[in-house]
């Protein structure tokens, strides 16, 4: 140990140690001053970018994430030149790094962008009721990888952004009232206008519908075995609807039950004008081959 200690310069390490605090302390001062830089500016650039229209969830990535890193890391790196290191080398390494993690992560990457996208355009907001990717419930949390709805079945779901960007979105919640399209079906020996006065009446009474504009009935096609209407009704809010068109559905069956009404099974009906004898021996065969072979060895 003795040895050790001879063929060290002490007075030369103590020399450098001395001569590096200085650099140190002004590294120190340059990341409490960017810190400090950040906390200051934090709230202004907040309020700014609240007031040209961006989302909170939006405002807050930018402030408390992207902003945040770019001033830190600016700090750091001047911190880091201050003591000597080498940022050059050092940011090129970060470079190759970041290269292959993009590669490997292309489709977090591709979510993040997606949800830059869905923070801009704003196809739906935190509380919308919403259908994308087979799946209904009402949004809520938005971040930048995926978006958080709850269903029905209170059951949460997570879709990534990159999911909801490539399909069709269906936004219950954005013009405030919305319709409800019940399909019913009467038989063609029914009278349509009294089928629609007793099924308005039943759903006008639906907790939920609203009275403006009132609810109608439409008819829609003449089908094969019915003629297919539209209830419509219409609801305030949209968390209504789906409980709104299981009772419109109820509420029209018992009626048009209460007034005698058909509600006709789907059926096919066929009309034979006339068939010739060798088609009517030929299905004979094919249904009783063991009666042909009888007949025959007689």
């Amino acid at each position: 140990m003795t040895r050790i200690i001879d063929s060290l310069d002490v007075e030369r390490l103590v020399n450098e140690a001395v001569a590096f605090i200085p650099d140190l302390l002004i590294a120190l001062a340059i990341l409490i001053l960017f810190w400090a830089l950040f906390r200051l500016t934090r709230k202004p650039l907040w309020n700014v970018l609240e007031r040209a229209g961006l989302g909170k969830p939006l405002v807050a990535m930018v402030v408390d994430n992207v902003y945040r890193v770019v001033v830190l890391g600016f700090a750091l790196v001047m911190a880091a030149d201050q003591v000597g290191i080498n940022v050059g080398a050092a940011l090129a390494g970060i470079g190759v790094v970041g290269i292959a993690v993009g590669f490997a992560a292309q489709d977090s990457i591709a979510n993040v962008i997606a949800g830059f996208l869905i923070f801009i355009d704003k196809p739906f907001e935190v509380g919308d009721w919403i259908t994308v990717a087979d799946r209904y419930g009402m949004v809520k949390d938005i971040t930048m990888r995926s978006t958080r709805i709850r269903s029905n079945q209170n059951t949460y779901i997570v879709i990534p952004n990159k999911t909801i960007i490539d399909a069709v979105l269906v936004n219950h919640s954005k013009h405030g009232a919305t319709r409800v399209d019940v399909p019913i079906g009467i038989a063609y020996k029914e009278n349509i206008l009294a089928a629609r006065d007793v099924v308005l009446a039943a759903v006008r009474e639906i907790e939920g519908v609203s009275s403006e504009p009132p609810p109608d009935l439409v008819v829609t096609e003449l089908g094969n075995s019915s003629v297919n209407m539209n209830v419509r009704v219409w609801i305030d809010d949209a968390s209504r609807e789906q409980p709104v068109y299981y009772r419109a559905m109820e509420a029209s069956k018992l009626a048009l039950d209460r007034a005698g009404i058909e509600i006709p099974y789907h059926h096919l009906q066929l009309f034979i004008e006339s068939i010739q004898e060798s088609v009517l021996k030929q299905a004979a065969a094919y249904l009783h081959p063991q009666k042909q072979l009888d007949s025959g060895d007689g």
